[in-house]
């Protein structure tokens, strides 16, 4: 048995939210169960094939690689959960760095000015992609098709007409850079271990999501917007403040990881950015989110990223061509998401 109900009083029937779950179908339950065993094997497969990789340095830089697409693959998460997608989220760090970079330069201003600014332009976007969606009734692919397609344009044609190169110029020795780079781009060593900023902002970002989606109101909204608009609507749900918010919530975390790419480079290319949208999904798939809404969690999104971590760097350190990454991601991609559908199986033969 997997679940005991109380005892019937006076023919009344049992109440099935009393029943108690056994230990083993609440962890069938959990959406990242799948993704735990395929890290576990990841892991275990390249600590026997790569010398290097269970080196501590070698652990750092899995983190920091992971991190940077952490940080993304958590509000990408929370969005694919609220059964939406954006497409734009890649180019769109990018934007928020060039922005940041070149308003500070141009206004000759203290580099704190350009990071605000770009903060308010990033979550611009987030908003019109949100306000779009829910205004226009289109699929979310097809909103955010166009933000991406018109982004990656107005990168290029910007910062072409205003630096009149590809890239930005260079903002090391404006005032506030150091504090900038402190916040958004620094280290520091532990155990041995060289961590990167990054990778505190990726477990904060993990912990403040995970928290929203299971100890507040507007998380219980996120699942019920992505199980069902129509339904949520009838029950008092405010879905378009949701989907709203959700979107703001990944420009945020662009504007995030664009100050991160701005000050760890000093510069910024203008083409950078495109594809990486696909990679934010894959892991958040990886971690267990469903395509079609209502079903995944955070956690789940960083065992994705670092899944993506540990094969991107262990293929470097087993000395393999990295041009097999991608045939590796795409295989990790399939495996888990099959592995994903069985557990959801078990957990739904246990009910």
């Amino acid at each position: 048995m997997t679940a005991t109900a109380p005892p019937v009083k006076d023919g009344a029937p049992a109440d099935e939210r009393l029943l108690r779950t056994s230990p083993l179908r609440a962890l069938l339950g959990r959406p990242e169960l799948g993704s735990v065993v395929g890290a576990v094997a990841v892991f275990l497969f390249f600590s026997i094939v790569a010398d290097s990789f269970l080196r501590a340095s070698s652990f750092g830089t899995v983190l920091y690689a992971a991190s940077t697409i952490g940080i993304m693959a958590v509000p990408v998460a929370l969005l694919m959960i609220g059964g939406e997608f954006d497409l734009s989220a890649g180019v769109l760090v990018t934007s928020s760095a060039l922005i940041s970079s070149m308003f500070s330069y141009q206004m000759t201003a203290n580099v704190w000015v350009g990071v605000l600014v770009s903060l308010l332009a990033t979550l611009a976007v987030g908003v019109f992609n949100g306000v779009m969606l829910t205004r226009t009734k289109l699929p979310s692919f097809i909103i955010t098709l166009g933000t991406f397609l018109m982004l990656t344009g107005l990168n290029l044609g910007l910062t072409k007409l205003i630096s009149g190169t590809v890239s930005t110029k260079t903002i090391a020795d404006m005032e506030g850079f150091s504090s900038a780079r402190a916040l958004f781009a620094s280290q520091f060593t532990l155990g041995g271990v060289d961590v990167k900023v990054t990778i505190l902002w990726w477990f904060g970002l993990v912990a403040l999501a995970t928290w929203i989606l299971l100890r507040t109101r507007f998380g219980n909204w996120i699942f019920a917007a992505g199980g069902g608009a129509e339904a949520a609507r009838a029950v008092g749900v405010p879905v378009r403040t949701t989907k709203i918010g959700l979107y703001a919530g990944v420009a945020f975390c662009a504007w995030v990881s664009g100050q991160h790419l701005l000050f760890s480079f000093d510069v910024v290319q203008s083409g950078e950015g495109v594809g990486n949208e696909l990679i934010y999904i894959i892991a958040a798939v990886i971690g267990g989110c469903l395509i079609t809404g209502g079903y995944g969690s955070a956690i789940g999104s960083a065992v994705g990223a670092f899944i993506f971590g540990m094969t991107s760097k262990g293929i470097v350190y087993a000395e393999w061509n990295p041009d097999w990454f991608k045939f590796f991601l795409g295989a990790m991609l399939l495996l888990a998401t099959l592995l994903n559908a069985w557990v959801r199986k078990r957990a739904e033969a246990t009910k």
